[in-house]
């Protein structure tokens, strides 16, 4: 499985920005998609997850509310839409698919078999 990232760039605070990921070759339905994160020095945290054929997706304390996470499977992508980004927001955002991860543990950056290569998010003040 291929994943590609794309979407980030730099913004102001309060600002939105929207990444994608999209996959060729296989469906996107079938895999428990999230996005992760990884800011300069800090270990890779979960910013948010939707299953396979669940439309309501988990979100990270604190993204809840300002994060949108979203399938089209028509066009086999993943959407991330992130509104009022805060500058603590600035990391490289990753997507991630795996077939069997649980529940419990879609929190945990292990659980996941496929990445994507990563898109830079950065968020002045």
């Amino acid at each position: 499985v291929q994943l590609q990232a794309s979407g980030g760039g730099l913004v102001q605070a309060g600002g939105s920005l929207r990444l994608s990921c999209a996959a060729s070759a296989v469906s996107l339905s079938r895999y428990v998609m999230s996005w992760f994160r990884q800011a300069p020095g800090k270990e890779r945290e979960f910013v948010s997850a939707i299953a396979r054929y669940n439309s309501n997706p988990f979100y990270a304390d604190s993204v809840k509310g300002r994060f949108t996470m979203s399938r089209d499977n028509a066009k086999n992508t993943v959407y991330l839409q992130m509104n009022s980004l805060k500058p603590e927001d600035t990391a490289v955002y990753y997507c991630a698919a795996d077939r069997q991860v649980i529940t419990s543990n879609y929190f945990r950056p292990g659980s996941y078999e496929h990445w994507g290569q990563g898109t830079q998010v950065t968020v002045s003040s």
